[in-house]
């Protein structure tokens, strides 16, 4: 293997070490649910997912799971719920 595509390599390896280096600005994926596909964006730094719950409190599993999985490459504005219910019971009480 040539010796600059090794370096380059390396350098990959450990920048994946580091995802704080990276700022996710846009975003739109597919996230395959437990019943169906749901259309996940984010656009400047506010999230949007296709789901019913989304709809109703502004957040939903789908939009948690990626705020999770992308924490430190997010804005501090996008790494937050933006419903006001933050807890599992809390939303189960508003749900009942």
């Amino acid at each position: 293997m040539h010796s600059d595509l090794i370096g380059k390599i390396e350098k990959a390896r450990r920048y994946a070490q580091e995802p704080e280096r990276i700022a996710i600005n846009e975003l739109k994926a597919t996230f395959h649910g437990g019943n169906s596909d749901h259309l996940i964006t984010l656009h400047e730094n506010h999230w949007s997912c296709d789901c019913s719950f989304f709809r109703m409190w502004n957040t939903c599993a789908h939009v948690m799971a990626f705020q999770k999985i992308f924490d430190p490459m997010l804005a501090p504005e996008a790494r937050e719920a933006t419903s006001p219910i933050t807890t599992t019971d809390e939303m189960a009480v508003a749900m009942s």
